[in-house]
């Protein structure tokens, strides 16, 4: 099955895209093209396919980067694509012939692009990571190696939509302590639950940050075919769950 990978104009005519489930060499829970070497899934076949997402974006094999993602603000500059990845949320660089690459399972996968300059973005940004930064962060450690902001687009890749999205008071509370404006990425949902906006709340971060930023609109919790998903796999009582992964290159 060929790859399936969805784009954005806004980030044209850069090279990239948010990959979805289909087209890759992992079986049974992992069916699909699974890219986390930190899932339990057979390690071949999760390289199998980091390699078929390489050939589509036309880099070699230990090109398509990525991090130890940990949930943080953290950011690091590409400047040398042999280097050891550290722990981190986000990477930026102006390279030619280097992919970024995110993995998610719900988070946001962002892609950023300031095609002008030649710099790019990607920053995984689940709650955690937005609430603390990531987004500000990437923007900032593009504009330190020539990006500018007004020249700089963003993109929501898959993630878990509000609809899927059930926290409790206490996740409600912590919003509501940082930015009482936040109480409008909350719904009612059953008793003391909320449903939350995750992909709103990102695009507001990064309209203040001062960047023109879209959602693709997919959820990964509701379309099981095409996406992972890890609040799903633990609604279904799975062992574990696959990844998806979003890159670019310039």
């Amino acid at each position: 099955m060929t790859l399936e990978i969805i784009t954005a104009d806004s980030l044209a005519p850069l090279r990239h895209g948010f990959f979805t489930r289909r087209g890759g060499a992992s079986s049974g829970i992992y069916e699909g093209l699974n890219c986390g070497f930190g899932s339990s899934d057979q390690r071949d076949a999760v390289a199998t396919n980091r390699a078929r997402v390489a050939q589509a974006m036309d880099v070699a094999a230990d090109h398509l980067l990525t991090v130890h993602q940990v949930h943080s603000a953290d950011v690091v500059t590409v400047e040398d694509p042999k280097a050891e990845r550290p722990k981190a949320d986000a990477m930026v660089t102006n390279m030619p012939g280097v992919a970024l690459g995110i993995l998610t399972a719900d988070c946001q996968p962002v892609l950023f692009a300031d095609p002008v300059n030649g710099v790019i973005g990607a920053a995984h940004a689940g709650w955690g990571g937005a609430f603390k930064g990531v987004l500000e962060a990437t923007v900032d450690a593009m504009e330190a190696i020539g990006a500018e902001r007004s020249k700089t687009r963003a993109v929501i890749g898959p993630a878990i939509s509000q609809a899927a999205y059930e926290v409790g008071p206490e996740f409600f509370d912590r919003f509501m302590e940082q930015d009482s404006e936040n109480g409008r990425f909350f719904a009612s949902g059953a008793g003391n639950r909320m449903q939350f906006d995750l992909p709103c709340y990102g695009l507001e971060r990064l309209r203040k940050a001062g960047i023109e930023a879209e959602w693709t609109r997919y959820c990964t919790y509701s379309d099981p075919k095409r996406f992972y998903s890890y609040r799903r796999s633990v609604h279904e009582k799975q062992p574990d769950y696959g990844r998806l992964i979003a890159t670019i290159r310039l």
